[in-house]
């Protein structure tokens, strides 16, 4: 059994094509912008069996096309690592095709039987330097580096995320040392995220001082000038 916070039917933001995306309770890391901070305990949620969840997507196979499929997000995933590969071997053994969305957020030897097992890892690199994903997130970048290495090493295709906050990430030098990290990795894509405020209502509900608070999301302008830098 695991501990699911949400399952959103037909996403089409969390991998390619239509999917159904299952938000796993339970991360590690606190980064200041986080949109789900009600997903941060670990014991929270709803226990679900693995059958279920296959059960569940295969009701809409017909809807993935060639392209869609389950992607497992958070929170962080990795820290049911167990849990979400038993998933992902039923949902392969019904022919669907299967994604991580991870942060990283810790690493052992069930994580990387995990990233072994999915068909794609969506990696979500908080920062390139070290004190500044610590300052970002509250974690080590460690579990992060030691991730890129296996990925390396396996060759394993990836979709790279950064979210672009002012402050933290939104400069043409952190873009840049972000493509650095990436290098060696079979990078199928990388996506610059525009930071937003669209969660802040659930820190307030759950009493917690929100961090960015006066921070602007970057502009369409600023956006299209790192992104050039990526393409």
């Amino acid at each position: 059994m695991g501990r699911v916070h949400s399952i959103e039917t037909m996403g089409a933001l969390d991998g390619p094509g239509l999917r159904m995306v299952v938000f796993l309770q339970g991360c590690p890391l606190r980064c200041r912008y986080c949109h789900n901070p009600d997903t941060w305990a670990a014991q929270g949620g709803e226990e679900r069996s693995a059958a279920e969840l296959a059960a569940r997507a295969a009701r809409y196979k017909r809807f993935f096309g060639r392209e869609g499929g389950v992607t497992f997000s958070g929170g962080e995933p990795l820290m049911q690592a167990e849990f979400v590969l038993e998933c992902v071997q039923a949902l392969h053994g019904a022919g669907i095709h299967c994604a991580l969305d991870t942060g990283a957020g810790l690493w052992n030897e069930a994580a990387a039987r995990l990233f072994d097992a999915v068909d794609l890892v969506i990696l979500d690199v908080k920062h390139s330097d070290p004190a500044e994903f610590r300052r970002l997130t509250g974690g080590d970048i460690g579990t992060l580096d030691q991730a890129l290495a296996h990925l390396r090493a396996t060759q394993k295709p990836v979709w790279a995320r950064q979210v672009i906050v002012e402050g933290y990430t939104q400069s043409a030098e952190q873009v840049c040392a972000l493509k650095e990290k990436l290098a060696g990795i079979h990078v199928a894509k990388i996506e610059l995220l525009p930071y937003h405020t669209l969660g802040v209502h659930k820190w307030k509900a759950l009493g917690i001082p929100y961090a960015l608070e006066g921070v602007k999301p970057p502009s369409a302008e600023e956006m299209a000038a790192l992104n050039a830098l990526v393409r």
